[in-house]
């Protein structure tokens, strides 16, 4: 095959510029260079130029940024002690317990945040410390929060699936309705486990809570107000059709101002954090953004997306065959690369196999987005699990061991979507038009 020469050189110049500890993003605009200068006849610095140009103008992408500056407006306000005491005199009833305020938590939070990292870090907070309290297994108080953590990705706001769509030119807007259902389903399938386990783990002893009335538990219900306002803005507006992904992240940003300051927990010190963070953030995706795009331009004059299409093609893979060959292949990938870089990484040779065997592209993205939650999780390079042995102080084989029942719950999740694929396309195809992506 003609293309064997650049894959086998775009790989080698890959693998040994993230090797040796090259950014992401810089590692993929070296390969690109690479490739440009000994497959094509452009130049490579003009082309450069142009292209990461192009991709860093997008309007699209401004909701990146106000995203991530949200989250971080809100991990450092007081909303996570304020969410533990309105959710856990509801969920102290079910079978499990408290262990549901982990899931539960990752889930509001994750509708307010698009980061996987901030929710884990923010509900982590929160429920770590309370759950140890009252002797829940600390397997579970772990496994629990890795995988629930995860949900950032999917429950819009979700920066995963903004750069999914800036990449491949799909609606942010009709990607984040995509995600809610599928986004809620897991986290029921997460609590169904706990429940399970709940009966069947002999070292689940927890310290029963106190009763609380009716009464108390609507008094307590009173410190979830604010994230649900926030949460209905930010969604609703865009699910009514009255904002676009951007501008509904503008309103997100002024109303976690307002929230912050309503608590009394914005200052100046935790307003300069937030932007500093959020601009450490933005700028990171960002760079990776600029060179993946100018690796598929690149990848682009050398054939090389066309040629495994055909190649692929040439196997006639049912669609089935197809979707569980990407599965596998974005676990390896998962192991080595965080969730974004995979995505750009390698939507410029699988986007032209999806559209060849007709699948659905809204649909795809939220495949993509739970293969990639399971990234989160699996060693060495699995993000939660760094974030979480940080927090706890546990080594990373006990951290790993306790997440493996929520990765097996999201590879179940997969076959729940390839068999029931409305789940993820009803609402964007009944949601109102809005006002653009």
């Amino acid at each position: 095959m003609e293309q064997l020469i650049p894959i086998a050189l775009f790989l080698f110049v890959l693998f040994l510029l993230l090797g040796s500890g090259v950014w992401v993003g810089l590692a993929l605009m070296g390969v690109a260079y690479v490739g440009m200068e000994l497959f094509t006849a452009r130049p490579a610095g003009d082309a450069m130029i142009t292209k990461v140009w192009a991709s860093s103008s997008s309007w699209t992408l401004t909701a990146l940024p106000l995203f991530i500056w949200m989250g971080e407006i809100l991990y450092r306000t007081r909303l996570s002690e304020d969410m533990f005491k309105g959710l856990s005199p509801w969920m102290a009833r079910l079978p499990g317990g408290l262990v549901h305020t982990n899931i539960v938590g990752c889930t509001v939070f994750a509708a307010v945040s698009g980061s996987s990292a901030a929710t884990l870090t923010t509900v982590g907070k929160m429920s770590i410390p309370e759950l140890r309290k009252r002797n829940y297994p600390e397997h579970m108080v772990i496994g629990t929060l890795a995988g629930a953590a995860t949900l950032g990705l999917m429950i819009p706001p979700s920066l995963t699936l903004i750069v999914y769509g800036v990449t491949i030119n799909e609606s942010v807007t009709k990607l984040f309705m995509a995600g809610v259902l599928p986004g809620l389903v897991l986290a029921l399938m997460f609590m169904g486990y706990v429940a399970i386990m709940s009966f069947v783990a002999k070292d689940f002893d927890p310290i029963p809570e106190p009763h609380m009335t009716l009464l108390d538990k609507l008094k307590n219900s009173r410190f979830l107000i604010p994230v649900i306002c926030l949460i209905i803005v930010v969604i609703g507006s865009m699910y009514l059709g009255i904002a676009t992904a951007t501008e509904a992240a503008a309103f997100g940003v002024i109303g976690s101002l307002m929230l912050a300051a309503a608590q009394g927990s914005l200052s100046w010190g935790t307003f300069s954090e937030s932007l500093m963070g959020a601009v450490r953030t933005s700028a990171m995706i960002a760079l990776i953004l600029a060179g993946a795009s100018f690796l598929s331009l690149s990848m682009g004059f050398t054939g090389i997306p066309r040629g495994l299409a055909d190649l692929i093609a040439s196997w006639d893979l049912s669609r089935f065959q197809l979707i569980m060959a990407l599965l596998v292949f974005y676990i390896v990938l998962g192991c080595f690369l965080d969730g974004i870089s995979s995505v750009v990484l390698t939507m410029a040779v699988v986007e032209p196999m999806i559209r060849a065997q007709g699948i659905d592209l809204i649909w795809f993205g939220i495949f993509i987005v739970v293969v990639v939650e399971m990234a989160q999780i699996t060693p060495p390079i699995g993000f939660n699990l760094f974030v979480l042995q940080g927090m706890t102080g546990h080594e990373m084989n006990f951290i790993a061991r306790a997440a493996i029942p929520m990765f097996l719950i999201m590879v179940v999740m997969v076959f729940v979507l390839i068999f029931f694929p409305e789940l993820a396309t009803w609402l964007p195809d009944n949601i109102r038009k809005g006002p653009g992506g």
